[in-house]
């Protein structure tokens, strides 16, 4: 009966922890992330808090080499799909306080 109960609980562990373990960032959380920062990337100003918070998030979110690999060819693909300042868009980790291992441009080659 010991071995049985043993058993049930790591099928359970297994199934509460797979999900979390294999779950990426998709385009849709980057996009959801950086919704706040639109207005400032088209038209500067003050970056509004809610830009920030996104930053912060999306940088948290996005620990794994693959993820950030994710994270950035999103952001490329959204930076040219909407028309933003390109200037903007580099400084706007260091507005907000977030340090990434990459620069922020449409010509950063994501695979790396």
């Amino acid at each position: 009966m010991a071995a049985l109960k043993l058993v049930c609980a790591l099928v359970l562990c297994m199934l509460v922890v797979e999900p979390i373990a294999t779950t990426a960032i998709t385009c849709g959380d980057v996009t959801s992330k950086v919704a706040g920062c639109l207005s400032y990337l088209q038209n500067g100003g003050n970056v509004p808090k809610a830009c920030c918070d996104g930053i912060r998030s999306l940088n948290n979110m996005a620990r794994t080499t693959p993820d950030r690999q994710t994270v950035c060819g999103c952001l490329q693909t959204a930076a040219k799909a909407v028309k933003i300042k390109g200037n903007l868009a580099e400084t706007l980790p260091a507005k907000c306080s977030v340090n990434i291992p990459y620069k922020i441009s449409t010509s950063t080659n994501c695979k790396k």
